[in-house]
């Protein structure tokens, strides 16, 4: 998994506990419906592999695209959620939100950068870009309780003259225990995950989108 995700989670509520049991729901005609909401329908093919676990489909390649969908949470991975200003998610995915609380998790090591959003009941209330290289891109809404500790300075990056009060990655693991319950930490290559929520044990269906 490592430090690498492009998420849109749609959740009635604790999204741990909705994906927990998700294959007694889970079916690929489903996953093919909501990645619709992505692509349109005549794009998407399944890939005809097995199914992705969630800690490799959280960041699937390019052309691929991985989705879930079960009565209280819906999944979509797919590199083309990797937004500089997660707040310009197109409207259409933002309304199939309503009612809900709809998560943007997305980061990438290779540059440090790392941002989310949330959106509860269709209206935006948290969102944030930042990377050391191009600071902070965008900062909506009240800060949330888990970045508080951040932002005063208590999770220093380990290097010296870092641009920024905390280490963008560190703040972004730390969002996917927040939000979904696992951590990218100690979980590459099917390793134990710190958490509620175990990544390996969750499988998305897997599409190619043509």
């Amino acid at each position: 998994m490592g430090a690498k995700t492009a998420m849109l989670v749609y959740a009635d509520g604790d999204v741990a506990a909705g994906l927990t049991g998700a294959a007694d729901f889970a079916d690929e005609a489903s996953a093919a419906e909501l990645l619709g909401l992505l692509w349109p329908p005549a794009r998407i093919r399944p890939d005809g592999e097995e199914p992705w676990d969630l800690g490799d489909a959280v960041f699937p390649p390019e052309g691929r695209a991985c989705a879930l969908s079960t009565p209280e949470v819906d999944v979509l991975c797919d590199q083309a959620l990797m937004l500089d200003r997660p707040s310009q998610l197109p409207a259409h995915l933002v309304d199939a939100s309503m009612g809900r609380t709809l998560y943007l998790h997305a980061m990438h090591s290779a540059v440090d950068w790392f941002a989310f959003a949330v959106w509860r009941d269709g209206t935006l209330v948290r969102s944030l870009s930042l990377s050391p290289d191009d600071g902070v891109l965008e900062d909506t809404g009240e800060r949330l309780a888990f970045e508080e500790p951040f932002w005063a300075g208590r999770h220093p990056a380990a290097l010296d003259g870092y641009p920024l009060p905390f280490h963008p990655l560190d703040l972004g693991d730390h969002a996917l225990r927040e939000f979904f319950g696992f951590s990218g930490e100690g979980a590459d290559d099917g390793g134990p995950s710190a958490g509620r929520l175990d990544p390996w044990a969750v499988e998305l269906f897997g599409f190619q989108v043509v």
